[in-house]
């Protein structure tokens, strides 16, 4: 059976710079059983309820600024995957969750970054899952457990956002070696809560952990993570895959979620 994971993807430079994440995520494809599919949900994808991509042929969006004209050009031409967008509705909808069909978006720079160094070929039929930050993370938590049989299927179920995610205090360039301890002792909080198997306390993190508002001034990127924990289903144990900084406030940390 195939794990959960969650990817910190970093800026959309992370596919061409030499950091020690974009090395990790480049191996970590080689290092899962092939999916039959993927479904992704990414920070960039946002809507108040869940929506899935239905396009046959999704579009590569550039949605970013400021960076090398290279990076524009890049194409990941994933094929959709129509019957599994449909699945996923009926199985969110069966959960409760009125769920859309979205034949309009396409892969985001959360979806295309972290899969184009994992899957280069880009040859496995992938959806988006919309990430809804107006909801918490029990929301997100249930998300993820509502569509956990997938993985039996063949099924990647993958969050793709950021452990610490603050735009006000990254650094360009910035050190991929140094974070202040603001970063650190946030991450470590989470790191720590998982390695005790501690669900109550993660999804407490908004009242428990420390210096939330400064490391996540919004949450879009930290929900994706909690649709990765869900997914792996009940009684899950979780393996840190990776962890370093880039642009000196991005913790980069991956995870690895098994029931």
């Amino acid at each position: 059976m195939l794990p959960s994971i969650f990817i910190s993807h970093g800026a959309p430079d992370l596919v061409v710079s030499d950091l020690p994440a974009r090395h990790f995520i480049a191996q970590l494809g080689t290092g899962l059983p092939r999916p039959k599919a993927i479904c992704v949900v990414s920070a960039h994808y946002e809507s108040a309820s869940p929506r899935v991509t239905s396009a046959p042929q999704p579009r590569t969006i550039h949605d970013f600024g400021g960076f090398d004209a290279a990076l524009y050009q890049i194409q990941y031409p994933a094929p959709g995957a129509p019957d599994l967008a449909s699945d996923i509705a009926r199985r969110l909808q069966a959960a409760g969750l009125t769920t859309e069909l979205d034949p309009q978006w396409g892969f985001d720079h959360g979806t295309w970054c972290p899969l184009r160094l994992m899957f280069p070929l880009a040859d496995i039929p992938t959806v988006a899952l919309s990430v809804s930050p107006q909801r918490d993370a029990r929301w997100h938590l249930a998300l993820g457990r509502a569509l956990a049989g997938l993985r039996e299927e063949g099924v990647l179920l993958m969050g793709s956002g950021a452990l610490t995610h603050n735009l006000r205090e990254v650094a360009w360039p910035g050190s991929n070696t140094n974070a202040p301890a603001f970063v650190h002792e946030f991450a470590d909080w989470m790191v720590e809560h998982l390695a005790t198997q501690d669900e109550t306390a993660l999804l407490d993190f908004a009242n428990q952990a420390p210096h939330v508002t400064r490391n996540h001034p919004s949450l879009e990127h930290l929900m994706p993570f909690f649709f990765a924990l869900g997914a792996a289903g009940e009684g899950w144990h979780a393996t840190r895959l990776h962890e370093s900084v880039t642009y000196r406030a991005l913790r980069m940390d991956a995870f690895r979620f098994d029931a």
